[in-house]
């Protein structure tokens, strides 16, 4: 059943999520929202008690709603987990979110105090597991040197190459997801089809682990509903 409270708040949260890439973290004030929403200053404390709480449950939402995203294609086809799939899947449902693009590129004016976020941490260490797992089952090429940096440190260049130089910026996303395909499994992937045994098993663990981070983030969304509030 949906809560009424719980309606105010993701309208509360949309409107910071757009002043946000509109003016960024230092320049939105809570007022701004109150007003975007035709609401009082009082009624989003009540929500979330300061301005970084609110930001912050904005940014959970985000990376729920994310998650919840490769969750589906995951389901839809547990070898989607293959790296060469998982990794341009994520950049495509990333691009796709401004507000996560920004958190990702740390962009200081965007975030302000929010830079380090704990989600930022939560999500390497989600990628370590994700690579030791694949590792293990034999997904990932055992022969390559510090397999998790290269393929941290080849995956980052697509995200962050065209904050360097334009150069490539005429090369639709799609295409661009395509190129880093090629290159993850080309590079990070042993010749031959995967066994479906331990695509399956993967699938099954990733899937998992990355449903109780949704439920941990959306926990945290509302951790200050007013409707869990005593009296």
């Amino acid at each position: 059943m949906s809560h009424p409270n719980r309606e105010r708040a993701d309208r509360i949260l949309d409107a910071a999520g757009e002043l946000l890439l509109r003016m960024g973290y230092r320049k939105v004030a809570i007022d701004d929202v109150a007003r975007a929403v035709g609401i009082g200053k009082g009624t989003v404390y009540l929500h979330w008690r300061t301005k970084e709480l609110l930001f912050q449950a904005l940014m959970m939402r985000e990376s729920a709603d994310l998650t919840d995203e490769l969750l589906a294609l995951i389901k839809a086809d547990p070898a989607m987990i293959l790296p060469h799939r998982m990794i341009p899947g994520s950049f495509l449902i990333t691009h796709r979110r401004p507000l996560v693009m920004a958190m990702l590129r740390g962009n200081a004016d965007m975030f302000g105090s929010l830079g380090d976020l704990a989600l930022r941490k939560q999500q390497a260490e989600m990628g370590a597991h994700f690579e030791e797992v694949m590792l293990r089952r034999g997904l990932i090429r055992a022969d390559v040197p510090h397999v998790t940096y290269a393929l941290r440190a080849a995956t980052l260049g697509f995200y962050f190459g065209d904050t360097v130089s334009d150069e490539f910026e005429g090369i639709p996303l799609e295409e661009r997801a395509e190129v880093l395909a090629h290159l993850i499994r080309s590079a990070f992937e042993p010749p031959g089809e995967p066994d479906p045994a331990a695509v399956a098993e993967v699938a099954a663990e990733l899937s998992s682990t990355l449903e109780e981070l949704v439920s941990g983030f959306r926990n945290g969304i509302y951790a200050h509903d007013p409707a869990k509030a005593p009296g």
